[in-house]
């Protein structure tokens, strides 16, 4: 039975720059929120005010980030209009130099180190350094990411699981900005043979996009090797609706159709 699958490349999407890069920074700004604690007699109202690093798109729209107590942008970003940024937003003169640098440029350096760790494959002076990173933003996406790469790696399912739950919690992780890095590691754990992971990281991408198709042909080809192949079918079908030209999930699909889960699981279901 042929299992030739060479034809079909790796829907692992590279993403020539940031989209935020050429956004302008602004800085910190404060938005002031009534809230209310207690019932009935015992309500009480104050006001809540909270800081959020900002930068304005060439669209001019205003992309707003939390900083976390560490004052580093972290989390979701979230995109309000001009009206409703000027109408609620209020600068925190001289805050980001003064507060928020310093601290993003020690999160830099560590992220920094740790590259140059993985590069010389010192998986644990790596791992190190990123846990360092995630003392300072226990969201950054990439910090998360790569500590789950070298658990994966290292064969230790504890430390993997862990760092499954961390990033399934994360949505920052899921947002468009990420893309590239979630792809990366599902690939990277369909690879491992750690399908229910990355089927579970899949599934969890497209509650935020199901109208991805690369989505769906990469979750397909993470069933399709665990053996699921009908579900894996459903998902390159899907695929093939949102764009009816992806020629890499129609002839995934053919190859499944042809040579079914004994093709799918003998030689990993797809190309190397």
């Amino acid at each position: 039975m042929s299992t030739d699958m060479t034809a079909v490349p790796e829907q692992d999407e590279e993403h020539d720059e940031n989209p935020l890069a050429h956004c302008r920074i602004l800085g910190v700004y404060s938005l002031v929120k009534a809230a209310g604690t207690g019932h009935g007699a015992t309500t009480r109202t104050y006001e809540q005010k909270t800081l959020w690093f900002v930068r304005r798109t060439e669209d001019d729209e205003y992309v707003v980030q939390a900083l976390n107590a560490n004052s580093i942008p972290s989390g979701p970003l979230a995109v309000v209009t001009k009206g409703e940024f000027i109408k609620n937003y209020t600068p925190e003169v001289g805050y980001y130099e003064k507060r928020c640098l310093p601290f993003v440029d020690s999160l830099k350096k560590k992220l920094a180190q740790a590259d140059k760790y993985l590069a010389d494959d010192d998986l644990d002076a790596a791992e190190k350094e990123f846990c360092k990173a995630l003392l300072l933003d226990e969201k950054h996406p990439k910090a998360n990411i790569e500590l789950g790469k070298i658990h994966m790696h290292k064969g230790d399912g504890k430390k993997l699981a862990a760092a499954m739950r961390r990033l399934m919690s994360n949505d920052a992780i899921f947002q468009e900005q990420e893309r590239h890095l979630f792809n990366e590691f599902g690939i990277s754990l369909r690879k491992e043979k750690h399908f229910t992971e990355a089927i579970a990281f899949y599934g969890k991408a497209l509650e935020h996009n199901d109208a991805d198709e690369n989505l769906h042909f990469n979750i397909a080809r993470a069933l399709a090797e665990s053996g699921h192949i009908d579900r894996a079918v459903s998902h390159l079908e899907t695929a093939l609706s949102l764009d009816p030209a992806f020629d890499a999930a129609r002839k995934y699909r053919d190859f499944l159709a042809k040579n079914g889960a004994a093709g799918a699981v003998s030689e990993g279901g797809s190309p190397s």
